[in-house]
Order: structure tokens, then sequence, then C-alpha cells
């Protein structure tokens, strides 16, 4: 996931780069709003994470012109003002979501993650190997016959799934799962692992532990 960070501040800018970055993001930062508005121009990134005060054109001129072009691109503002009409002015520009400073990491990470979750497509029902899923009903078949999954269950193997010959890490799968305010352990990503490893038997694919890294699925020959 490619992240555009436009702060000014550059040892907040250092510190929140570092951050997206442990949480498996690529980041690129810019430290005025001419700039930011320059590189969306040019470049294919998830979502932005907009300071509103940076020099050059401000985080609200940089959403408006964004939004001018038809740009759908999910936009998470942060601003240290924290007055009522500044919030609603930023999101009548066409931001999604905002952050008053100082904030708490974790929910930037959540509310990043889940803004683009929203954002992207759903897609129809897909199939590997053995294994079908479909999106939409949440349900999942080995050779054409149901397998019972949990919510969470169904959420740790769409994930896996969707990285396919990938390795994630328990964090990875962590953020990707959850909504802002649940909590789920390290431990219970392997119970969930663990679990979903056994419903998959038969299916041509396997979920693989790597070493001090993570999990990776992948197709193996039946």
């Amino acid at each position: 996931m490619h992240i555009l960070l436009v702060e000014d501040d550059t040892v907040l800018a250092d510190g929140v780069a570092r951050l997206l970055k442990g949480h498996g993001m690529a980041v690129d930062v810019v430290g005025n709003g001419n700039d930011a508005d320059a590189m969306l121009l040019r470049s294919e990134v998830a979502a932005v994470v907009l300071d509103i005060g940076v020099p050059g054109i401000d985080g609200f001129e940089v959403v408006r012109r964004l939004r001018a072009r038809g740009s759908r691109l999910p936009v998470l503002l942060l601003t240290a003002r924290d007055a009522i009409q500044d919030r609603v002015h930023g999101l009548e520009m066409g931001a999604d979501d905002y952050l008053v400073k100082p904030f708490a990491t974790q929910e930037l990470v959540a509310r990043l993650k889940a803004l683009v979750r929203r954002s992207t497509p759903q897609v129809g029902e897909f199939t590997i190997g053995g294994l079908s899923m479909d999106p939409f009903s949440k349900r999942a078949k080995i050779n054409d016959k149901f397998i019972d999954l949990s919510a969470r269950e169904w959420a740790v193997l769409e994930y896996l799934v969707q990285q396919t010959a990938r390795v994630v890490s328990k964090q990875q799968i962590i953020d990707a799962i959850l909504s802002w305010g649940e909590e789920l352990t390290a431990n219970a990503v392997e119970v969930y692992v663990s679990r979903v490893r056994l419903k998959i038997v038969g299916s041509g694919i396997v979920i693989r532990t790597i070493r001090g890294f993570g999990y990776m699925l992948e197709k193996v020959e039946q």
C-alpha cells in the first residue's frame, strides 16, 4: 500500500513515515502543498495523509484540486486546529476523514487502512486451487463443498489469498482484518491460522509458516 504523507514538521513526518513503513506500507513524504499537488498529478498512491497547515497551497486547496480533477483517492487530514468549522470545511472540500494533533499512532494506522479498504472496489467470486470465495455472501467452498468459517477465520483466509505467494507478518494480518477499536493478539492470529489450515486441507493450497517473518499462502501440486 503506497501512501503520500504531506507534513512540513520533519520530526513528525519522519516518525509517521517510520510507523507506516513498519505496518508494511510504502511512504513518500513531501513538505508543502505545491509539491503534494504536483505529485498527485503524476503518482499512483492508495491514500493521502495531509496536514492542513503546510506551506504553499494549504491542505484544503490540495483536496479541492484533487476532487476537481475527479479523483476519489482517500484523504485523511491531520490538523492542529480543533475548531468544528475547520473540520467541517475539510470534509466539505472532499476529505474522507481527519485527526486532530496530537493523535494516537494506532488510530492513524487503523483509520488509514479503513479508508483504503472502503475505497477498494469489491470483486466477484475468486478461485485459487480448489478453493473459491464469494466476498458478497462471505461463503467459501472447496471442490464445490461449502466449508464453515467464522468471521475472523474468513477474514484471515481472504487476506492470505489476496496476498498469495507473499510473506505477511502477524501484524499485517491484524492491521488488515480489524476495524478501529478492536483488538487481536499475535497469539490469536496463530490460533486462527491453525484453524484455517485444517479447514482448507485438500484444496490445493497451503499456509506455510516462514519462521521469523510470518505466513505465506501458496498453491501446491496435488
